[in-house]
């Protein structure tokens, strides 16, 4: 095998690499500080589930925003302490989160390319767990991590990003922005807007659907998503009522 400081820059899942990260190693927890880690809508549900709080408390507790113009859907990313840049679920025993920790947490030390390969872009001089005698296959890697689940919700969402990184839709209304955002990203209010506005006598919405997005927020994300693709690129993912004819109508 390779050494890990000349891993190639593109690997597959079959290819192996070793690493073990555990508290002993004296650069435990250190990768958790001074990073930028961009939050997906999946990491958000996983991570405000973790702490108990609706969607929009953890958005503006533990999270930053960015906005770039003509750039509709912003970047999320997790805000780490002021103080020392660390990251503010880690603490001197590790992750407090460990079991719905963001994606790019779970895929470190590999990243993934454009291409679907993967590379290490943890740095060898710096991370001891790379020097450890444990090997893994990058599949098997993945799998132990609870990647797929991540992965499967990500390509819905790149289902949304991806035309929009094609063509930039010429959209000035702020509402828009806020409406796109809250679908996305702000779930528990966006299920407020589903169940406590006019939005079910508005749209066909089968009762079986009804009944998944209450209970599950990951049926509610991925009809969020479509609520998304109908409202922007006019996809036909969802169906509006038409009015009932009046009672004059019929006679």
């Amino acid at each position: 095998m390779e050494k890990q400081d000349k891993a190639p820059l593109r690997l597959d899942p079959e290819h192996q690499f070793r690493f073990q990260c555990r508290p002993g190693i004296s650069c435990f927890t250190q990768c958790c500080q001074d990073v930028t880690i961009a939050l997906t809508p999946y990491d958000v549900v996983r991570l405000k589930k973790a702490v108990g709080l609706r969607s929009d408390e953890f958005l503006d507790t533990y999270t930053l925003t960015l906005t770039k113009e003509n750039r509709l859907i912003p970047l999320v990313v997790l805000k780490m302490n002021e103080e020392d840049k660390r990251c503010p679920f880690v603490t001197g025993e590790g992750c407090s989160v460990y079991d719905d920790r963001p994606w790019a947490c779970r895929m470190y030390p590999l990243d993934m390319n454009d291409d679907g390969t993967f590379r290490i872009i943890a740095d060898p001089s710096k991370c001891l767990g790379l020097k450890e005698t444990e090997t893994w296959q990058i599949g098997d890697w993945l799998v132990d991590q609870g990647v797929p689940i991540y992965d499967q919700m990500n390509i819905l969402f790149s289902q949304v990003t991806g035309p929009l990184r094609a063509q930039e839709p010429d959209i000035d209304n702020p509402q828009i922005f806020k409406m796109t955002f809250m679908a996305l990203y702000n779930l528990d209010r966006f299920r407020d807007f589903v169940f406590q506005s006019t939005f079910l006598q508005r749209f066909h919405v089968d009762p079986v659907t009804i009944e998944k997005i209450k209970r599950s927020d990951v049926e509610l994300m991925k009809f969020a998503f479509d609520w998304v693709k109908f409202g922007l690129f006019g996809q036909k993912t969802f169906q509006v009522k038409q009015p009932e004819p009046s009672k004059g109508d019929n006679e």
